[in-house]
C-alpha cells in the first residue's frame, strides 16, 4: 500500500476553494463545505505525519467562528427588517399631522395663517419678518423688535398691511435681523401638513408636505 503524500492532503482546501471560485462566481465557502473539507483532510492525511493538534484546533475555531458569524448576520438582518417596519408604521401615523421643517416658503391655507420659527444666532436689536407673494412683491412686514439668541416663533394672519385678506397659496418668508455689522438674513422653519409618507429601498422615510414638496424624516424639527 503506497503512502499518501502529506502535500496532497494539505492542498485539498486550497484546490477546493479555487474550484468553488471558478464554478460559483466568487461565492464564499459555506459551513457545510468547510466541514466536508476538514473531514477529507483527516481521511487523507499521512498516518506517519498526522495533522498537528494545534492546526486541527485552529480549523475547528474557524468553523465555529463561521457558524457564529452566519447566525449573527441573520439576527442583524431580522432586527433591521423589524426596525424598518416600525419606522414605516410610526411614519404612517404622521399623515394628517403638522410638522415644522426648514423652508423659506409657507402655505397660506383656508385657516388664513402661516406660522413658523426663526433661529436667531445672537441677540438682535430688531427682527423683521417679510412676506412676499409669488411675484416677489412684499405684501406684509412684521416687526418683532429686539430678540434674544435662540428659536423665536412667529405667525402671519394672511392679511396685507391694510388689513385685506390675501388669497391662499405659497408665500415666501424672509427673516432679517439687525446687527452692528449690518442686517443678516436668517433661516426659517415653516409649519406644514403631512399629506403622505414614502418609504425608500434603504428604509429611508420621506414626508410629502402640502405645497412644500418632500423632505427627509430626519429634517423634521418638530411634530405637532
Amino acid at each position: 500500500m503506497s503512502a499518501i503524500n502529506p502535500a496532497d492532503a494539505s492542498d485539498v482546501l486550497s484546490k477546493y476553494k479555487l474550484d468553488q471560485q471558478q464554478t460559483k462566481s466568487g461565492n464564499e465557502l459555506g459551513k457545510n463545505e468547510f466541514m466536508e473539507l476538514m473531514i477529507a483532510q483527516l481521511k487523507n492525511q499521512n498516518p506517519l505525519e498526522p495533522q498537528d493538534n494545534g492546526e486541527f484546533i485552529s480549523q475547528l475555531a474557524q468553523f465555529s467562528s463561521l457558524e457564529e458569524m452566519q447566525g449573527l448576520s441573520g439576527s442583524v438582518d431580522d432586527v433591521a427588517n423589524q426596525f424598518r417596519s416600525t419606522q414605516a408604521l410610526q411614519a404612517s401615523a404622521m399623515v394628517g399631522r403638522t410638522v415644522l421643517a426648514p423652508s423659506s416658503v409657507g402655505i397660506l391655507g383656508a385657516e388664513g395663517e402661516i406660522s413658523g420659527n426663526v433661529d436667531v444666532p445672537a441677540s438682535t436689536s430688531g427682527l423683521r419678518i417679510s412676506i412676499e407673494n409669488q411675484a416677489g412683491e412684499r405684501v406684509r412686514q412684521i416687526d418683532m423688535g429686539s430678540q434674544q439668541a435662540g428659536v423665536t416663533g412667529f405667525s402671519w394672519d394672511g392679511k396685507d398691511g391694510n388689513g385685506n385678506s390675501l388669497p391662499p397659496g405659497p408665500y415666501k418668508v424672509v427673516a432679517e435681523a439687525s446687527y452692528p455689522d449690518g442686517p443678516e438674513q436668517l433661516g426659517t422653519m415653516m409649519s406644514a401638513n403631512v399629506d403622505s409618507v414614502s418609504l425608500g429601498k434603504g428604509g429611508n422615510i420621506t414626508l410629502n408636505l402640502a405645497g412644500m414638496g418632500s423632505i427627509a424624516l430626519s429634517d423634521v424639527e418638530q411634530i405637532n
